[in-house]
């Protein structure tokens, strides 16, 4: 009998875990398996932070933290925010959370009813459309293609309002596809929804400091939007932090106030070392966490150029994050080896049980003609990885 609730199942498993998972039980079966598929940087915790968190250990620091976050931590973010996308926040507009992932889910949750409607550029992050499911609300998907950078335009936002829509969600730079909204265009979305004052918007900011372009503009740096922007990032990318769990928000007081209240219930406040240890992270100029930014760019060069040598793949120029999410459409209807590929899903499965190397399917993201592939890994890997791909494609 199954007495699961109808949420649980009608949820989807994370893609990207669901492909480490395959590729973890495949490398326990002895096969050679390269991870191209977690958006997890393989560089370790920049020693200064290591430090901060030994520090807070020897301090005694184990109690538990308020729900909403350390002050000290919270005066950081206040700071950060205001260097580095010139915005203000008070404190009581800021709340620290196990994750970015928590952070947006209590957005949804402190938003969200049954019935409401939730813009979707795609392609988008593969937990948005999952966690408005688990409100009720009713994910509303906008595709993008390649020739506009998979960036959503004005048109495309005003044709998919109706009186239901709540909220946006977007992610830039965007993970999966790297693409980075300019403040132009920003600022052409933002005048479509100043005739629609009831959407709030949700700014992903989590890649932010993973930036190549000289583009590095928030939402709610503009002034009608900053009352109904809510920016979400964290400390996982740029700072190699995945495993410490710690995001945060800066948002409408009303709405900071809500998710607290709602964090309060669920898991209250954040782990008390990994919080000391991002004050230090914070506070902290940026050229610290320059030299994996550097590489970070070095490496899609050299991904971008291993994309192009392939035959059938066609890609956009990333502007941030760690991804490339090529086109792969042009192998559907085709049938390589034993394999029949009809969709992105189909191919990027190929790819693991042929090549030995694991991507994502853009399916997860809300695009089925294209795979996520991360070069979050080391430069030999990725060159053996693109080995072995053009290989099995010969």
């Amino acid at each position: 009998m199954n007495t699961l609730s109808d949420k649980v199942n009608g949820l989807q498993t994370s893609a990207t875990l669901a492909m480490a998972a395959k590729a973890r039980e495949l490398k326990s079966q002895g096969k050679d398996i390269i991870g191209l598929s977690l958006g997890e940087p393989d560089f370790n915790t920049p020693d200064f932070i290591k430090e901060a968190a030994k520090k807070a250990i020897d301090e005694n620091y184990h109690s538990y933290t308020p729900v909403d976050g350390y002050q000290e931590l919270k005066e950081s973010i206040q700071g950060k925010f205001k260097r580095d996308n010139n915005l203000e926040y008070k404190l009581s507009q800021i709340v620290v959370s196990t994750g970015a992932k928590q952070s947006l889910y209590n957005i949804a949750n402190a938003i969200l009813n049954p019935g409401d409607e939730v813009i979707l550029p795609c392609p988008y992050w593969v937990s948005y459309r999952d966690i408005v499911q688990l409100t009720g609300a009713t994910a509303v998907e906008v595709p993008t293609v390649l020739e506009t950078d998979f960036k959503m335009t004005p048109e495309q936002l005003e044709k998919a309002i109706t009186p239901k829509t709540k909220m946006i969600w977007y992610s830039s730079p965007c993970n999966p596809s790297g693409s980075v909204y300019s403040e132009n265009e920003l600022r052409a979305l933002a005048e479509i929804l100043k005739n629609y004052p009831q959407i709030v918007v949700v700014s992903d900011e989590i890649y932010e400091h993973i930036n190549f372009s000289d583009e590095k503009f928030s939402m709610a740096q503009i002034d009608f939007m900053k009352d109904r922007t809510v920016t979400v990032n964290g400390v996982s990318k740029a700072y190699s932090m995945t495993g410490w769990r710690i995001g945060y928000i800066g948002a409408p007081e009303y709405i900071a106030k809500a998710c607290t209240k709602l964090q309060g219930q669920v898991t209250s406040g954040a782990n008390c070392i990994a919080q000391r240890a991002v004050i230090a992270a914070l506070d902290a100029p940026i050229s610290e966490i320059q030299f994996m930014i550097d590489k970070f760019k070095e490496r899609r060069k050299l991904v971008l150029d291993l994309v192009e040598d392939l035959d059938g793949f066609s890609s956009n120029v990333p502007e941030g994050a760690f991804y490339v999410f090529p086109n792969v459409s042009s192998f559907f209807g085709k049938q390589l080896g034993k394999h029949q590929i009809n969709n992105a899903s189909d191919f990027s499965l190929f790819l693991l049980e042929e090549a030995n190397v694991a991507t994502v399917t853009g399916e997860a993201f809300g695009n089925p003609n294209c795979i996520r592939i991360s070069y979050a890994a080391s430069e030999n890997d990725i060159k053996e990885a693109f080995k072995r791909i053009k290989s099995v494609l010969a």
